[in-house]
């Protein structure tokens, strides 16, 4: 596809000879004579060049001023600026307003070409961003959090509020698995910031020894495998928002730079001696009581109220089991589409063990189980054997006899879905001799699915 070159030049014989150039290395060339001029294409005429090559000085004045007027309108790619008399002053402001690179004329073409084209490159790139960036905020609006029931409604309320509000602290609570990631990325994508980055972070996840080298970066030296100078997240989130999950697992210590961080607005590399500014909303999650943590001595009380200037609880799905009839669907369409499946129809009696389990789990379990439940059925109903919830299963279990073989897996995240699919064959082939005939009637599915799962695992079999 041809891109959109705009050149902004007053001397008539080296514009032709730029627009001749660049017509042979392919670009589309719009050209303006004068800033009054580039302002009606870029403005007025909403044009998307790439990239803008620009004289500096010109009859109606310094293209600085024009890239500084055009800036809020995100109007063109990256800019690229020519100077017969360029001064440290220009340079200087032309970078600060984002110009992409600052070039002394005469200047050699096949310089240009070079600079050029990491200016399209870069701007190629801003370009994904911003797309991906503009479906983000579609995509997570407060209707993403699916529901017909009150509780759902009223979070979706709330998250609508929050969203508009200019609020630098919130602490979302909730349950493992209530969606406290999908909430804080919805009031990132619909809030104020929505143009800045989101940095999800798992304080969980991280070991305590690298937390404050991530979120706060070093400087080279800080430490044994420092070896050059990295950007902590907090950082790398200005103008944007973090999302600190779990954030009741950070040490004590982190938990007083953190709040140092919040209230002054700025911070400190490991290892570094500058203060760097931020402009950061912080959205912190916890599945934990960090309430009781405070009077337990093992969260700071500062730090708790600094981040809970407003609360979100979302409910557990137990409390909103109303809602399975819309995000059981969704899920269904979610792994068909993954799988390749068909599965179109969920039987009344697996209706009544959804509606009779208190999922634990909440909508992180209910989701896997669906996403088990599409892979593993041979028909086009969502089977209930594959449910495989460790207890009732809307009424009392069944008792283990020879007739009715059964097997326990774990629904703590110990066990993938594919380790457990294995263990079920694995189960399978030994109640039957290793035939795997045998293994597909206990299992109510086809010879050749099981010879396929069997095959796909190395497992030992004989027809």
């Amino acid at each position: 596809m041809t891109e959109t070159l705009l050149l902004i030049e007053d001397e008539s014989l080296l514009s032709a000879e730029l627009v001749r150039h660049f017509h042979r290395e392919g670009w589309e060339v719009l050209e303006a004579a004068s800033l009054q001029e580039a302002k009606r294409l870029l403005v007025d005429q909403r044009v998307q060049p790439l990239v803008v090559v620009s004289d500096m000085s010109l009859p109606d004045g310094n293209a600085l001023d024009l890239l500084e007027s055009v800036r809020p309108h995100a109007t063109g790619g990256e800019w690229v600026f020519l100077t017969g008399y360029g001064g440290v002053a220009d340079s200087v402001r032309a970078l600060r307003l984002g110009a992409y690179d600052f070039l002394e004329k005469p200047c050699e073409l096949a310089r240009l070409d070079l600079v050029v084209s990491g200016a399209a490159r870069s701007a190629r790139a801003q370009r994904q961003l911003r797309e991906s960036a503009a479906l983000q905020n579609r995509r997570y609006t407060p209707a993403a959090f699916l529901g017909r029931s009150t509780a759902a409604r009223h979070v979706r309320e709330m998250l609508d509020k929050l969203a508009h509000t200019s609020i630098s602290t919130l602490l979302v609570t909730g349950e493992t698995g209530t969606g406290k990631g999908l909430a804080a990325r919805i009031l990132h994508h619909t809030g104020t910031r929505r143009e800045g980055p989101l940095i999800e972070v798992n304080c969980a996840a991280l070991p305590h020894d690298l937390l404050e080298s991530e979120l706060f970066g070093h400087e080279p030296g800080a430490f044994t495998d420092a070896k050059s100078r990295r950007r902590g997240l907090m950082e790398q989130a200005n103008g944007g928002t973090i999302f600190l999950d779990e954030i009741g697992e950070l040490s004590l210590g982190l938990q007083a730079k953190l709040l140092s961080a919040i209230e002054d607005r700025r911070l400190r590399r490991l290892g570094g001696s500058t203060q760097i500014e931020i402009d950061v909303q912080i959205i912190a999650a916890s599945n934990r009581n960090l309430f009781e943590r405070v009077r337990e001595d093992a969260f700071r009380s500062d730090l708790y109220h600094r981040i809970a200037v407003f609360t979100l609880e979302l409910p557990p799905l137990r409390a909103r089991k109303d809602d399975l009839d819309d995000l059981v669907p969704l899920f269904m369409e979610e792994y068909n589409a993954k799988a390749g499946k068909s599965i179109r129809t969920v039987p009344d009696s697996v209706w009544s063990i959804l509606r009779a389990y208190d999922w634990p789990g909440n909508v992180r379990e209910l989701r896997n189980a669906i996403e088990r439940c599409v892979l593993l059925s041979d028909t086009h109903a969502l089977a209930a054997e594959w449910l495989q919830f460790p207890t009732a299963r809307g009424t009392e279990s069944a008792p283990r006899t020879r007739d009715r073989p059964a097997i326990d897996l774990p629904l703590d995240g110990s066990m993938s879905l594919e380790d457990m699919e294995k263990q079920i064959l694995i189960a399978a082939l030994e109640k039957s001799n290793h035939s795997v005939s045998a293994a597909a009637r206990l299992l109510g599915a086809s010879r050749e699915t099981v010879r396929y799962r069997v095959n796909k695992f190395g497992l030992k079999f004989r027809e």
